[in-house]
């Protein structure tokens, strides 16, 4: 081969490799799901979750889920997010509509006939992105494209996709080891308190059924019910989010367990009185141990506490000087801790120890 063939062979090849990779690479943008001009890198999003949590069949699972969803897309988007649940108090589509609001996740149903709002494609079954911005969404779209068809998805989905009752799931006889969307979180966090990771579970199931948006009428939030003042008490401000939600109430029944631990109590009724302590206050446990001791009881054994709190509802009590914040009527936490075990025992069933 002379060498002007040879010159005219690697100018081909090296054509043709060009061509080769430039479809390839452009290709391979798409299917990031990122826009080649990235309209939300740099940005705070506010972001509202407005669902009726009944899709997935369990109270709040459907706002987990896309809590957990709209936190993948800021990080694909690099921006950042500050995330509400839904309130009676609030309409969350008259907030878009005003701007103080950049997106709300809502059921396709309840954006029928609205104005002044843009609409992604569906993330799932029936919700949809609302928002005001209506040059957003197709770089919103193309990313709910990628990521509703992607394997990470699908697995995301059925996380929160199920049956999370462990008596209904204990009555079928299911063996698993699944017991909430939450299970790495929970057992991560167990493990500063010295429990039983289903213990644990049991009590995130009675607070909240793993609904990450549950709100008492006292104003206690999320998975484990915690007040705000108590939040901040322990540096979490975002009590939507799972981890962080869990974090200030563990934090929380360690402080308490420590505070009970010098009675040199065995570990099961440390849990309950620390769980007594978390449900009616350190010092209503406090005065009950100090009656109980008072009269003559074992206080520290929980079953001996029960016997005392029907004492403690009397006028009597008042000029008790072991107590120090007068009656206390103790039916709901005495109820409390007799469903947290009953809850810890229908979780061992389903979910045994490995």
């Amino acid at each position: 081969m002379t060498e002007k063939r040879k010159n005219r062979l690697r100018h081909a090849i090296a054509s043709g490799l060009i061509i080769f990779i430039v479809p390839l690479c452009e290709r391979g943008k798409d299917m990031s799901g990122a826009s080649s001009v990235n309209a939300f890198a740099g940005k705070e999003l506010v972001c509202g979750i407005d669902l009726g949590d009944d899709m997935y069949g369990s109270h709040g699972l459907e706002t987990g889920f896309n809590y957990e969803l709209l936190n993948r897309f800021a990080k694909d988007n690099s921006c950042n997010l500050r995330i509400v649940a839904f309130s009676k108090h609030n309409n969350y589509l008259d907030s878009l509509k005003a701007g103080k609001l950049d997106l709300v996740i809502t059921h396709e149903h309840e954006l029928e006939g609205l104005e002044g709002v843009g609409l992604t494609r569906k993330v799932d079954e029936c919700s949809v992105w609302a928002v005001k911005d209506k040059e957003e969404i197709r770089q919103m779209n193309s990313w709910i494209s990628h990521i509703t068809s992607s394997p990470e998805f699908i697995q995301m989905k059925r996380r929160y996709k199920g049956n999370f009752n462990p008596h209904k799931s204990a009555e079928k006889g299911i063996v698993t080891s699944v017991v909430s969307p939450y299970d790495d979180i929970i057992r991560k966090h167990a493990k500063t308190l010295g429990w039983d990771w289903r213990m644990l579970a049991a009590v995130v199931y009675q607070e909240s059924k793993f609904s990450i948006n549950s709100v008492s009428h006292r104003g206690a939030m999320g998975l484990m019910q915690i007040m705000p003042q108590t939040g901040r008490h322990y540096g979490v401000e975002d009590l939507l989010d799972p981890d962080k939600n869990i974090e200030a109430g563990v934090k929380h029944l360690r402080r308490l367990q420590n505070q009970l631990n010098s009675s040199g109590m065995e570990l099961t009724e440390l849990i309950k009185f620390t769980l007594a302590a978390y449900n009616a206050g350190e010092g209503r446990i406090a005065d009950c141990r100090n009656f109980a001791s008072a009269k003559g009881y074992d206080n520290s054994s929980w079953d001996e506490i029960q016997k005392i709190i029907p004492l403690m509802r009397e006028e009597s009590i008042l000029d008790e000087p072991s107590v120090k914040l007068g009656k206390f009527q103790g039916h709901e936490t005495i109820a409390y801790i007799d469903s947290i075990m009953s809850h810890y025992e229908a979780i061992c069933a389903i979910c045994p120890a490995r």
